[in-house]
């Protein structure tokens, strides 16, 4: 893990590395962490192994530099959670500050990105991205919530960018910007309509390729759409981030 401390902010990287043990469970050789970004090993569940991304310190503040990187092996079995929401905040270095997700799963792997709620602050300026490389015949299942503000509050500007690639081909890279300074629009009719929380999950399993998902409402708020490959996109947007959290588990229900 590697960590400065400066004027400019905080820069931190954690790793995880996740490998069949040979037994029928999920060794992890790599779970590197430090300061703000603590990964804790929990109980899994049979073959799978669970790490779990605790906040160590407040942040990103403004300045920051965080990354996360998390691979699963051939035939491993990874879940990563996080102990609670995270929290974009103004910080004294000013500027904005950034959070990188990088996952990837080899043929045979099976991966679960299921971080809490990250919420944007009045005053934060965050952008995120998340890209993900996965074979052909691995499984993901990721989920990602932006709630905008603290009760109360209005946002602050929160950029988030999520690529998908299967097999070394683009299924998924999409853009949504949000709060003062995002382009206009963003609160409007077509995009968030008003809403304070915004969701989206992303499943890929090979068997989506003989039978893809059929684009469809799921309810109030939510949609199911088939990508370009074995994958699904499901987008939600909610009042609040307990509803939004409850849209995803439906819609996640519903393609099992």
């Amino acid at each position: 893990m590697d960590r400065v401390t400066a004027t400019t902010g905080v820069r931190a990287v954690a790793r995880i590395l996740a490998r069949a043990d040979g037994r029928g469970g999920t060794a992890l050789p790599v779970l590197e962490s430090d300061g703000p970004l603590a990964l804790r090993r929990t109980r899994g569940s049979g073959a799978e192994a669970r790490v779990m991304l605790v906040g160590a310190m407040s942040g990103p503040l403004g300045g920051d530099r965080f990354a996360v990187e998390a691979e699963a092996a051939q035939g491993a079995r990874l879940r990563v959670g996080s102990a609670a929401a995270t929290l974009a905040l103004p910080g004294q270095a000013g500027g904005a500050a950034r959070y990188d997700v990088r996952l990837a799963a080899a043929d045979g792997a099976e991966l679960h990105w299921l971080p809490e709620q990250l919420i944007s602050v009045a005053g934060s300026c965050l952008s995120v991205t998340t890209r993900v490389d996965l074979a052909a015949t691995a499984r993901l299942v990721l989920r990602e919530e932006q709630v905008l503000g603290r009760t109360g509050e209005p946002p602050g500007r929160l950029t988030s960018r999520l690529t998908v690639r299967v097999a070394g081909r683009a299924v998924l890279d999409q853009e949504l910007a949000c709060g003062p300074g995002a382009p206009g629009g963003w609160d409007g009719p077509a995009v968030l309509a008003g809403h304070r929380a915004v969701g989206q999950l992303v499943v890929a399993r090979p068997e989506f390729a003989a039978e893809p998902v059929a684009a469809r409402m799921l309810g109030e708020g939510a949609a199911v759409v088939p990508l370009a490959g074995p994958a699904a996109l499901v987008t939600a947007v909610a009042p609040d981030a307990l509803r939004l959290r409850r849209l995803l588990d439906e819609a996640l229900a519903s393609l099992d």
